[in-house]
């Protein structure tokens, strides 16, 4: 067959002329140049027919050092048509990315025009694009690590061709448009040719010659089109030989195996039905490459929910009700444990003090309002927070008050200690810290709507969110170190994994967020939204939310490992305990699960729902409902 004569852009119908710097004159910005009085140049990181990308720095956080990426159209054209084309194509692309909502797509902050300029502001990727990876490694990329941003890459590309209201076509995918960022993860840029898919489309399609298939040379908007690029990426990755350099459609005269041995031969046919040269005969979907992409790495869709396979050497756990004690009215904390003793407080504005072997009370100690949050002990002292507005600390032998502080809202905060000091979220708005010895006030933080969530603390740092979907990140002496916003009320409290704080939002997204500088790591979204507070493990968090459901999440790659599916929605924090997982809904039961797989174990029935979270101790679980009673479980 006669192939297209060769070049780095396909032109089509109605479309531009495939640019060069001839059709331009623009200089870049040098170091230190400032736009809107807002973004200080720092460098120039690439740069093209349209124009340049800088990296740049933030000055809105003057605490932190927040880098974006700014991508710059070029503003002066020698051809006004081709000019007044490519604004429309960058306009295009920051509409585009404005809608799109995913951790392998770079967010948009901001899109302005200075002068005769354009410009788009955008998340900083810390990492190289696969163009250089190919470059700086003298061998094919392993089979293993193409399998794993492959899978990544199907994964985006489903989401980009579900899209609503319109399905997206990337339509250039290649390894300088894919960016590998720090954590291995892949990140997909330069939206400037995607474009929404109307069905009978025709002469609107451009890419880059050797990557497109046949029909995106006749101008055919196909969503198989990205699959098709996606398969010559993996084949130039696997054999270093670039497809531009290359005839098109010629990859079966150019067998993955017999230039590199190392490739299996399963692999490999993966990646010749995606190369298929009628759009029929490759894979239908991104979805479906990602299912035979998975089977070549185990066997098994790990993604799939509430998975029915029990992990390898899955343990039998049976439980006995120990004892049941009933308050005066609901408990929708989680309980404290010390010396013996299971602190709990309830709605009837009652700490409890049980005998944890027995449940008898030792004694109750009352506030002037509910207790919703859960207490702390620390040197046989009890610290709670109650809707009085106050919070309070007694003795945990004898329940005497020792000193209480006094805030301007409910405090349904649960408190933070470290040695010196306590902090405490309040409805007034403010996170307070209070001496713990005497009760004193040493600084308080205006957050500007309640704060609910538990403060956590690490290395001097403390994090914690408001009502308002606001989450800061503060120093010991009060000062703000980073400030980021979620959509919604960030109840959930975080906790900290490898260096990122995980915490959940009403807005049904789960933030990873550097802890030292505060930028966006990776983001996984629920059904709705989660007031669950994360628990982690080395390798996942697990979590619930109001979709009902229990989730378990991989820290690498923000990827579902399973979740199960309860008969209301989860309030409460699971918890892990040696192969099992632990975690209340308000359908009333309490699941135990194994934790690798999401197989139920068993559940137990209370007469109320469970908001809280449970605990255990040496081999017996602990929690509360709102059927008023404390629970205690024996595990065996």
């Amino acid at each position: 067959m006669d192939h297209p004569s060769r070049g780095a852009n396909l032109e089509a119908q109605n479309e531009t002329q495939p640019l060069s710097e001839e059709n331009f004159s623009e200089k870049t910005l040098a170091s230190g140049a400032i736009l809107m009085n807002r973004y200080v140049v720092e460098e120039v990181i690439g740069s093209g027919g349209m124009g340049s990308v800088y990296r740049a720095r933030d000055l809105h956080f003057p605490n932190i050092k927040k880098m974006v990426a700014i991508k710059e159209m070029a503003a002066r054209w020698r051809d006004p048509g081709i000019g007044s084309a490519m604004l429309h194509n960058f306009e295009r692309e920051a509409n585009i990315l404005a809608t799109l909502n995913h951790p392998a797509i770079p967010r948009v902050y901001d899109y302005f025009s200075e002068g005769e300029h354009a410009y788009l502001v955008m998340e900083f990727v810390h990492g190289k694009d696969l163009e250089k990876i190919i470059k700086d490694n003298s061998q094919p990329i392993s089979e293993e690590q193409v399998i794993g941003w492959a899978i990544e890459l199907c994964e985006v590309l489903q989401h980009l061709h579900t899209h609503q209201p319109e399905p997206i076509i990337f339509r250039d995918m290649k390894p300088s448009n894919i960016m590998i960022n720090q954590f291995n993860h892949i990140v997909l840029v330069d939206f400037g040719i995607a474009k929404a898919f109307r069905s009978g489309q025709r002469g609107t399609v451009m890419g880059t010659e050797g990557y497109s298939p046949p029909e995106q040379y006749r101008g055919e908007v196909n969503l198989l089109v990205d699959i098709y690029a996606l398969g010559a990426t993996l084949h130039h990755l696997l054999t270093r030989i670039n497809p531009q350099n290359e005839p098109p459609f010629t990859f079966s005269e150019r067998p993955i195996h017999q230039l590199n041995p190392e490739v299996s031969a399963g692999l490999e046919r993966v990646i010749n039905t995606a190369l298929e040269y009628s759009a029929a005969n490759r894979y239908q979907s991104a979805e479906e490459m990602r299912q035979a992409l998975l089977q070549l790495r185990g066997g098994a869709d790990q993604n799939t929910r509430n998975s029915s396979i029990a992990s390898p050497g899955l343990l039998s756990m049976s439980r006995e009700l120990l004892w049941a004690f009933e308050c005066e009215d609901e408990v929708r904390g989680t309980p404290a444990f010390d010396g013996g003793v299971l602190y709990v407080g309830a709605y009837d504005y009652n700490l409890y003090a049980l005998d944890a072997a027995n449940g008898h009370l030792v004694w109750k100690y009352p506030t002037g309002g509910s207790i919703v949050g859960r207490p702390v002990v620390k040197d046989r002292f009890v610290f709670l927070g109650s809707e009085d507005r106050e919070v309070h600390v007694v003795h945990g032998s004898t329940g005497r008050l020792l000193w209480n502080y006094r805030t301007d809202g409910m405090v349904r905060s649960s408190p933070r200690l470290t040695d010196d000091y306590l902090f405490i979220g309040s409805d007034d708005g403010y996170l307070h810290a209070i001496h713990v010895s005497t009760g004193r006030r040493l600084w308080r933080f205006q957050a500007g709507a309640p704060i609910r969530s538990t403060p956590f603390f690490n290395k001097n740092m403390i994090y914690f969110g408001s009502e308002a979907g606001d989450f800061f990140c503060l120093d010991l002496l009060g000062e703000s170190k980073w400030h980021f916003r979620s959509k919604r009320a960030a109840t959930s409290s975080p906790a900290l994994l490898r260096n990122m704080i995980i915490f959940g939002s009403m807005d049904g997204v789960l933030y990873a967020i550097e802890a030292q500088e505060g930028w966006d790591v990776w983001r996984f979204r629920f059904g709705k939204g989660t007031i669950s507070s994360p628990c982690v493990t080395s390798d996942f968090i697990f979590i619930g939310a109001l979709d009902g459901c229990i989730y378990c999440i991989d820290a690498d790659n923000a990827r579902e490992v399973w979740n199960y599916k309860t008969g209301h929605q989860v309030t409460g924090s699971p918890l892990i305990y040696e192969d099992f997982l632990f975690c209340g809904s308000v359908d009333g039961n309490m699941y135990c699960l194994d934790y690798r797989s999401g197989k139920l174990i068993w559940k137990f029935a209370t007469g109320g729902p469970i908001t809280g979270s449970p605990i255990v101790i040496e081999d017996v679980l602990y929690f509360g409902s709102t059927d008023h009673k404390v629970y205690a479980i024996a595990l065996a």
